[in-house]
């Protein structure tokens, strides 16, 4: 009797087994249809390996959102900094990032060599950034521009560029920050022979055509006692964001055994965040104090 009972489950199992298996084909079978042809379509976007990925983006018509939210020229400060929160979001979002840098409407995002996000597809990482980005600088508006409402919301391009060594990911960054410099010492120049000289735009531009950066430092100090020197870093050399450890301390309530009421007690802890640098990146001085964003394997 036992015997026979036994062999009936076994056959029960055995023949359930076979139906899994059968309605598991039939399942992998039924996904598929007629329309997924169209998936041939997609082209292969899939960035080099071993090389490293940067994601840039830019304002669209960021000149026309500065105006219509009153901007202070040539630079506001509020701006700036709401773009940097929105950088450090993004890399705290996005862990595969070691180092970006930002300057005016752009911010540029470099991600590591090794990675396999999303399997290194370039439209992948830049529609990631691009809407992290974006979504951060609409929903952090209000701690930066207290006075100002958002009017509408921005909108950011992006491409995405590999590079296939060290030198040029350090060449790229150079050029960015080389970039900030040349476009702020203008508009610093260009803003304040309109502001202090009253100047209109068509006539500052004509008095800074040709003009090389000894002239712009020149007519700075002479005519506006202004040592271009002494202007923020931030807007000179724009900003760094890389990972650091930094302690953070916290109030927490300890309880203990044989008292009725917790005592608050400050407790340090060491976590890895996103740190703001503004410095300089052309020269191997900040490389050799970081090696460990080019060489974040070692």
């Amino acid at each position: 009797m036992w015997t026979s009972c036994t062999v009936k489950v076994h056959d029960c199992l055995a023949s359930t087994s076979v139906t899994l298996k059968r309605c598991l084909r039939l399942g992998v079978a039924m996904a598929k249809s007629k329309f997924e042809y169209v998936r041939d379509f997609e082209a292969d976007d899939t960035c080099l390996p071993q090389c490293w990925v940067v994601v840039r983006l830019d304002g669209r018509n960021f000149h026309r959102f500065a105006e219509k939210h009153n901007f202070a020229k040539p630079n506001d400060s509020r701006a700036l900094h709401l773009m940097n929160k929105c950088a450090q979001t993004v890399m705290e979002e996005l862990e595969d990032i070691v180092i970006a840098y930002g300057q005016s409407d752009e911010y540029s995002f470099v991600f590591r060599r090794k990675s396999n996000w999303f399997k290194r597809r370039a439209s992948k990482f830049m529609t990631h950034v691009a809407s992290q980005f974006a979504s951060s600088y609409v929903f952090y508006w209000k701690d930066y521009f207290e006075d100002q409402p958002l009017l509408y919301p921005p909108g950011f391009d992006g491409r995405v560029v590999v590079y296939p060594s060290n030198q040029t990911l350090k060449d790229y960054l150079s050029w960015r920050q080389a970039d900030c410099h040349i476009n702020n010492l203008y508009n610093t120049v260009f803003w304040a022979l309109i502001q202090q000289s009253g100047l209109t735009p068509v006539q500052a531009k004509d008095r800074l055509q040709g003009t090389l950066a000894a002239d712009k430092n020149e007519i700075l100090f002479s005519e506006f006692k202004i040592n271009y020197n002494n202007e923020p870093l931030m807007y000179r050399k724009g900003t760094v964001l890389i990972w650091q450890k930094v302690d953070e301390v916290t109030t927490k309530e300890v309880k203990l055994p044989a008292e009725m009421e917790g005592k608050k007690m400050a407790v340090t802890r060491t976590r890895t965040k996103p740190v703001l640098l503004h410095c300089d990146i052309i020269g191997d001085a900040f490389w050799k104090e970081h090696p460990e964003i080019l060489y974040e394997d070692s």
